[in-house]
């Protein structure tokens, strides 16, 4: 499974709402382009769009929601997908909400079974850990637009903006060393590459792994 987790300096009601709304949830989350309701028990719509005119759409519901009295709350997911090029054919997962004294740990824990046979399958090796990037970034993405204030379309932009002139560095500096003699290059090309985001852009590197055991959900 993937987990991904969070800590989220928030009142667990807002991280509630911007989580299960479906507008709010699609502007934060990297992975859906658009989430609409879809019929009646907790279901919903999916859109991925992979391309401009190609769009991947799958629908999902919430097989259950429990909130108790200390304020925590996990809500349990399952999803399908029928289209041709999506790579996940059906899956399930969950979201936990866990109210502490510096804020609400949020997690995800969720599994899929891969699509085009064989093929599927070793393309998963490689198409996994980018979901969970995906997962984390966007939980990064969340907690800057509920803590800090920053809407996830200008976290986007920013982030967008950042990677091009840490490329565009790096690329100068090998440049520099390659064709000039000059060591400093390479440690500037380092440098661009380890050195950490802004605090107001979205990082993946924020959000940690955690071990999930089955009774959590209980």
């Amino acid at each position: 499974m993937i987990y991904v987790e969070t800590l989220i300096r928030a009142p667990i009601d807002r991280v509630w709402r911007h989580t299960r709304d479906p507008d709010r949830h699609s502007r934060w989350d990297l992975r859906f382009t658009r989430i609409d309701p879809y019929g009646p028990d907790g279901r919903f719509r999916y859109a991925t769009r992979l391309l401009p005119g190609l769009t991947i759409v799958g629908v999902g519901e919430t097989a259950g929601e429990r909130r108790r009295p200390d304020g925590s709350a996990t809500s349990v997911l399952r999803f399908v997908c029928d289209h041709q090029l999506s790579l996940i054919r059906s899956g399930s997962g969950f979201w936990r909400y866990q109210p502490t004294p510096d804020g609400v740990r949020f997690w995800t824990g969720y599994d899929y079974l891969p699509g085009w046979g064989r093929i599927g399958q070793l393309a998963d090796w490689f198409f996994r850990p980018v979901f969970g990037w995906a997962t984390a970034w966007s939980f990064d993405r969340l907690r800057l637009w509920l803590e800090r204030g920053v809407p996830p379309e200008r976290s986007r932009d920013q982030a967008i903006v950042e990677a091009t002139v840490r490329l565009v560095v790096a690329v100068a500096g090998v440049t520099t060393a390659t064709a000039g003699g000059h060591p400093a290059g390479l440690l500037i090309t380092a440098m661009m590459l380890v050195a950490p985001p802004l605090p107001t852009t979205p990082a993946a590197r924020r959000c940690r792994p955690r071990s999930y055991r089955r009774r959590g959900l209980r």
